[in-house]
Order: structure tokens, then C-alpha cells, then sequence
């Protein structure tokens, strides 16, 4: 099976004035049809910039080097006016704050409809149509209603399940997650992860899952990367990071996380809770 994306010796550097930084280094991985792909790391180990130099978002003081092929096409390659119609359409993106990801003067309707009018040459009646399916893919209650409402009006749980259903409205090949369950509550958190596993497993669609949450990337992730300045330092199953982990980084993390687990217990006084 070839992979959906393809990514060599990825180099990102940001200059400002004489000063140059390394903000990504000799990064590589692939991500396959079907498979979900958690990228692991802390703020600041180049995750986030991995996938924005991909996608090219970002700006003039960054420069680009190596590649990454998406279906056989190298993504630093293409020009920006291609890479805008591929977004959304062939690789679609969840991001982190969905409070900040709608514009508060339109309605909610009139922001998923965008992404058609956008991507198809569906009629306005069409259009509606798909729109109420979305919402209701991600089961949200009353469609029409939500509909008619501003992002302000809706909680934050229900906005991210309404840019995932935008996310997968184009059906995409790719779909990359950026840390999109750390602005939500414990509970909202599992709803979300669960239809990222849904979504995954009904349509065989590739994901990128980026978080410094080791727990929220065990549950969705078939494989994962672990970031730490820039670098791959780890990659593997999950429980191989667990168990296996080589990089000094990642077991720190490993322990962060049992520590926190162990804590867990002691409160609620069950001696027999699995670390996952």
C-alpha cells in the first residue's frame, strides 16, 4: 500500500534578520490510507510547524526545504493558489480553538455553505441539503436551528464537531487534527476523539492527530511520532513508546503521564485502574 502523504528530510527555518532558527529538522514519516497518525510533543517541538510548512501557511520569514508528497505530488513544490483549492477540498484541517476559527458576524449555515460554494458547483437547495447532513453526521441535535445561530450562541464541544463535519464534508484523503480536543472539557474530549475514530473507520480517510496529550493521542493513533526540538526523536505503536521509548524526551513523558494516572488512583481509591 502506498502512503497518502510521504514526508523526507523536512527542514523548516525561520530568519529574522541575521538571526536564522531551526525550527524543524531532518523530519520524515508517512501516514497510509485508513491509519491515523499522532504526532506527540510538547509546545514549541515543531508539531504544529510540521503541518503548516506542508500545507504552505506559513510566511515569508520561513524558508522550506525537503519534501512531501501527497499522492505523488511534492506539496513544496505547488504553488499557493493550488494549495489553496487542495485545502478543504483534498486535505482538510481541525484546528485547536473552534471559538476562534469562525467569524462571529455569520451564521453558522452561511459558514458551512462557504465551504461548498467554495469546493462544488452544488445549487443553493443542494447545498442546504448537505449542510443539514453534516450536522447530523455529527449528531448534532435540531440541524435547522443550529442553522440559524452565531458561533458565539454555540458551546465549544458543538463548534468543534462543526468544523470536524466541515473538515469531512469533501470528503478528503487527509484530514490533520491540531490539537483540537485542548480547548474542551474531559467529557467533549471523548466525544470528539470517538468521532475521529468513527470518521477514520467509516470512510478509511488519513489523519494527522497532533497533541502534547499522551493519553488523547493513545486513543485515536495507530502510530506516533514524538517531537522534541524540532526532531523525530521516537516513532512507533503506542505501547512500543510506552515500553520501548529510546529518547530520553519520551520517557519523560511516559512518566509525566503515569505520575499523573498514579495520582488519579490514590484519589479515587481503586487499586486496579489500567494505565492507558
Amino acid at each position: 500500500m502506498k502512503p497518502i502523504l510521504e514526508v523526507k528530510n523536512l527542514n523548516v527555518d525561520l530568519k529574522l534578520g541575521k538571526n536564522i532558527s531551526k525550527i524543524v529538522r531532518d523530519s520524515s514519516f508517512e501516514v497510509y490510507p485508513g491509519e491515523c497518525l499522532g504526532i506527540l510533543g510538547e509546545s514549541g517541538s515543531g508539531k504544529s510547524m510540521t503541518v503548516k510548512s506542508i500545507l504552505g501557511l506559513l510566511d515569508g520569514h520561513f524558508t522550506v526545504s525537503g519534501e512531501a508528497r501527497f499522492n505523488g505530488r511534492d506539496l513544496l513544490l505547488e504553488k499557493g493558489e493550488t494549495l489553496r483549492r487542495m485545502r478543504g477540498k483534498e486535505i482538510s484541517m481541525v484546528l485547536q480553538n473552534p471559538m476562534t476559527c469562525f467569524d462571529p458576524l455569520f451564521r453558522i449555515g452561511d459558514q458551512i455553505r462557504e465551504t461548498f460554494r467554495t469546493h462544488t458547483e452544488l445549487g443553493r437547495k443542494e447545498i442546504y441539503g448537505r449542510s443539514i447532513e453534516i450536522l447530523e453526521l455529527m449528531r448534532i441535535r435540531n440541524p435547522e436551528e443550529v442553522m440559524r445561530k452565531y458561533p458565539h450562541q454555540l458551546s465549544g464541544g458543538m463548534l468543534q464537531r462543526v468544523m470536524i463535519g466541515i473538515a469531512v464534508a469533501m470528503q478528503p484523503s487527509l484530514i490533520i487534527a491540531d490539537e483540537p480536543t485542548t480547548a474542551i472539557d474531559a467529557i467533549t474530549q471523548k466525544e470528539i476523539l470517538d468521532e475521529f475514530i468513527r470518521i477514520k473507520g467509516e470512510y478509511n480517510t488519513a489523519m494527522i492527530f497532533i497533541s502534547h496529550d499522551l493519553g488523547a493521542i493513545s486513543r485515536v493513533a495507530d502510530r506516533i511520532i514524538v517531537m522534541n526540538k524540532g526532531r523525530v526523536v521516537d516513532r512507533g505503536t503506542f505501547r512500543q513508546i510506552v515500553d520501548e521509548a529510546k529518547d530520553p524526551y519520551t520517557r519523560l513523558l511516559i512518566e509525566k503521564r503515569k505520575a499523573v494516572m498514579g495520582q488519579y488512583v490514590r484519589v479515587l481509591g481503586n487499586k486496579e485502574v489500567e494505565y492507558a
